[in-house]
């Protein structure tokens, strides 16, 4: 009788609010390195939101729909939203592997800190990917700033798909982006 066959599932979670070209260089990467992954899309409390969850979700989808049309045969990568820790979410799916990116110097530090207190109390091991060079000082926080401060949106072209700028956009003429700034009283 043969053993069965060990499926290497891996989450790869994020806000991903919005998701950027570093986010799916990680995705296109990752996806070869398991049997499965799972975009888990979460919340950052700490972060005031641009896109709603259904609208990452729908974004993030559409992106790998035309990744997967582009390279068949890789690994099987799904899209799934999340509430509360990652870890949590990581057993109810039965991931053993929490895949995240690595941009630069700043985010190995805090994510080797993350990494160790998951494996700890978790018993899951993180696997990281460095992101291409391109993408080292890209991030979602830096996208919403632009945006925010009303900044050209169409020079968001080089660190974030197509769909997210047209998104932007659209956003920025339905009700603008006030709200992503906190007021500030001295």
């Amino acid at each position: 009788m043969a053993a069965a066959k060990t499926i290497h599932r891996a989450i790869y979670s994020g806000s991903f609010d919005p998701v950027t070209l570093g986010h799916l260089d990680v995705i296109a990467r990752g996806r070869r390195m398991f049997d499965d992954l799972i975009v888990a899309i979460g919340r950052n409390i700490a972060k005031r939101e641009l896109f709603s969850m259904k609208q990452r979700r729908q974004m993030v989808e559409r992106l790998i729909a035309d990744m997967k049309n582009g390279e068949p045969g890789a690994g099987n990568v799904r899209v799934e939203t999340y509430q509360g820790l990652t870890v949590d979410f990581a057993r109810s799916v039965d991931a053993t592997i929490i895949l995240r990116g690595i941009r630069n110097i700043s985010d190995l530090a805090y994510e080797c800190q993350l990494a160790m207190t998951n494996r700890q109390v978790a018993n899951i091991e993180t696997v990281f990917i460095v992101t291409d060079q391109a993408f080292s000082y890209t991030s979602s926080s830096l996208i919403r700033q632009i945006a925010a401060l009303g900044g050209d949106l169409d020079s968001l072209s080089a660190i974030v798909p197509q769909i997210v700028v047209e998104a932007l956009k659209e956003m920025k003429a339905a009700r603008g982006f006030e709200y992503l700034i906190e007021d500030h009283v001295e």
